[in-house]
């Protein structure tokens, strides 16, 4: 229970108070988008867990975190929609994963969906999941 709550805060944007700091120009573009993808979020950690394994459950949670980091992700680096600052006040704030990120920057980590795939201490014989393969496979 505790791995699985630190898997699903580290996925939550920060709470946004008085104090918080404004988000840059081009903000509004996006913002209806990262709202959106805040509220499945939400669903999804309140969705009801019975009759699932653990690891079940974290599913929708690292799927709807790979959709807004690879949203955050194409804006910036392939679609040059979004500026720097922007980019990194998204990351700051957690919009998008930074560590997932940086390794989809890596070579042969372009199709990755989370870091749980090749965290090698999850797995019983300490191997990396079957997403490695790339999707057109």
């Amino acid at each position: 229970p505790v791995a699985i709550l630190a898997q699903v805060l580290r996925a939550m944007p920060r709470v946004k108070t008085l104090n918080s700091k404004k988000p840059p120009a081009g903000w509004d573009d996006i913002e209806d988008d990262m709202e959106e993808f805040t509220s499945r979020m939400r669903e999804a950690v309140n969705e009801t867990h019975e009759g699932k394994r653990k690891n079940e459950t974290l599913w929708p949670i690292h799927r709807i975190n790979w959709e807004r980091s690879r949203y955050v992700y194409n804006k910036f680096y392939r679609d040059k929609e979004i500026s720097r600052d922007l980019y990194e006040y998204c990351l700051k704030e957690k919009y998008a994963d930074a560590a997932l990120i940086a390794k989809w920057k890596k070579p042969g980590f372009e199709f990755l969906c989370c870091l749980a795939a090749i965290d090698k201490s999850s797995t019983n014989f300490q191997t990396t999941s079957i997403c490695r393969v790339p999707l057109k496979q």
